[in-house]
């Protein structure tokens, strides 16, 4: 099927596509020229059911002269990646924008531009992402010619903020410092009397450079980086980053009990996240019963963390090549008895709070995201899934141990802050289940990794899995020696903070904190 798609792209744009080049089983790179990228885009979005699911540069100046871009295109029910690949010589980085067609392309496009100093001609926001009002201009940080240990000097600019004009219209900016713990960000509410008519969110306040770290590094230092993205998905980041590497290794299969454990350890990581979410969402309607006993059930699951692994947030569980060891030997019974014992105390404290009107009541109907909306901007995760998206990278990228494990995707609609509730909710009793048959299928002997020594320089693969707040999507490009050319990182997160600015439409600026636990975005890994 996939080839068939690929004949229909050369028929149609023959004088346009310069090569076609398959790797990695499930990746298709096709090499065209950058004059024609709206209308192959275009057309690969209108005709064909897919997602933009990361867009990305790497600087080849040395010794090709060359930047690249990369749209990257996931068809889901066939499990293939479609990447449209297009050079732009160093004297002329301006290539048209493919947003005006593509919404979810926006933040990518205005991210290269910060990073690459690559414009995008009929782009419809052309304002600052990752850069705030003190950074130079003319300076990229992602070119191979940025050292990262300069300390530029920073200028003064004013902050440019999307105004709404009107009658009786304010604005009202809160952050980027918070009340609590959380990390900086800003968010500017448009109101007309009391409903929000739009909300901007200013972020990377905390960014790291995490990409630019890691150029230049060993491909084993490097997952360390990859750990530290965001501390809740850890374990999701270092396996995504795993999963490149053995594709570039050329690592075809992991050890059978590696792949079981790994489903193990996801799911562990999928439960403490999401009664974490749970909590949050109780936190915020001031119901303090529900929210202390979701808040206790999260700690159980970090203290089975602690025991299975040696970390609250199954840090060092990853290694390219499988784990670092194995985790689950000797603990089995151990694991089983506090899912029983989670289980049932998850289950009775979900009866009280579905049987509580009144917070059934602040649930229903608050932070609506249309089905269209979730679609233009690829919501991914449960706050995908609960407006009508029904994709899973376990189901459509199968990875691990997922192709042999039975488990049901939440099928919700109305996209609200109740549907995310749920959405979660029986993602919880599913991962409880999933942890029982891996553990009950995988073999009671074997290895749980083989060795990745060295990587061909200058090969490149996706790594993908459905990290808790959902699709994780890591592309990673080998160096010479081993190390690491390019690591283009896209968390869910980059993907839902603008799913968010829409869901509070309509609603009202108290009803803000409630929308934003329940879909509990990622600051650091967003603002890498």
């Amino acid at each position: 099927m996939i080839e068939i798609l690929v004949d229909s792209l050369k028929k149609s744009f023959k004088r346009y596509i310069l090569g076609v080049n398959y790797v990695n089983d499930n990746e298709i790179y096709i090499d065209v020229l950058p004059e024609n990228i709206n209308e192959i885009c275009s057309h690969i979005y209108t005709n064909i059911d897919c997602s933009l699911v990361s867009l990305f540069a790497t600087d080849e100046r040395e010794p090709g002269g060359i930047f690249n871009i990369f749209y990257s295109f996931a068809i889901r029910k066939l499990g293939f990646f479609m990447v449209i690949k297009t050079a732009l010589k160093q004297d002329n980085t301006s290539i048209d924008s493919i947003t005006p067609v593509i919404p979810a392309a926006n933040l990518y496009e205005r991210e290269i531009k910060d990073m690459f100093g690559i414009s995008f001609k009929g782009h419809p926001d052309n304002r600052e992402l990752v850069f705030h009002q003190n950074w130079p201009d003319n300076l990229h940080p992602l070119r191979k010619d940025f050292n990262k240990s300069d300390k530029p000097e920073f200028i003064d600019k004013k902050p440019e903020f999307i105004e709404i004009n009107g009658t009786g219209v304010f604005e009202i900016p809160v952050g980027p410092v918070h009340a609590g713990i959380i990390e900086p960000g800003h968010f500017r509410f448009s109101v007309a009397g009391e409903p929000i008519i739009n909300l901007e969110a200013k972020l990377y306040y905390v960014h790291k450079g995490m990409e630019k770290l890691a150029e230049g590094q060993h491909f084993e230092k490097v997952l360390f980086l990859a750990e530290r993205i965001s501390g809740d998905e850890t374990f999701a980041n270092s396996l995504a980053y795993c999963q490149a590497i053995e594709k570039i290794a050329g690592l075809k299969q992991l050890p059978e009990r590696a792949t079981y454990t790994r489903a193990v350890i996801g799911e562990l990581e999928r439960l403490y996240n999401h009664l974490g979410d749970i909590s949050g969402i109780c936190v915020d309607v001031a119901y303090v019963f529900a929210a202390g006993q979701f808040a206790m059930m999260r700690r159980w699951c970090q203290m089975l963390n602690e025991e299975v692994t040696g970390s609250r947030f199954l840090r060092s569980s990853n290694r390219p090549g499988g784990l670092r060891r194995d985790f689950i030997r000797g603990k089995e019974s151990s694991i089983l008895s506090n899912l029983q014992k989670l289980e049932k105390e998850f289950n009775e404290t979900v009866e009280i709070i579905k049987s509580n009107s009144l917070f059934i009541d602040r649930v229903e109907n608050t932070g609506v995201v249309k089905r269209e909306i979730a679609l233009d901007l690829n919501a991914v995760g449960p706050a995908g899934r609960a407006a009508g998206l029904k994709s899973d990278i376990r189901l459509d990228f199968p990875y691990a141990a997922y192709d042999k494990i039975r488990f049901e995707i939440p099928d919700h609609n109305n996209g609200d802050v109740n549907c995310r509730l749920n959405v979660k909710i029986e993602e919880v009793n599913e991962s409880i289940n999933m942890i029982r048959q891996a553990i009950g299928k995988m073999p009671s002997e074997g290895p749980v990794a083989e060795p990745v020594d060295k990587l061909e320089p200058y090969r490149y693969a996706f790594g993908m899995n459905e990290a808790p707040r959902g699709e994780n999507c890591h592309w990673v490009m080998s160096g010479e020696n081993n190390t690491i050319y390019r690591y283009k990182i896209r968390t869910p997160s980059f993907c839902n903070w603008p799913v968010l600015c829409h869901a509070v439409k309509g609603n009202i600026v108290p009803d803000f904190p409630l929308i934003n636990k329940s879909f509990n975005l990622s600051y650091s890994g967003n603002d890498l």
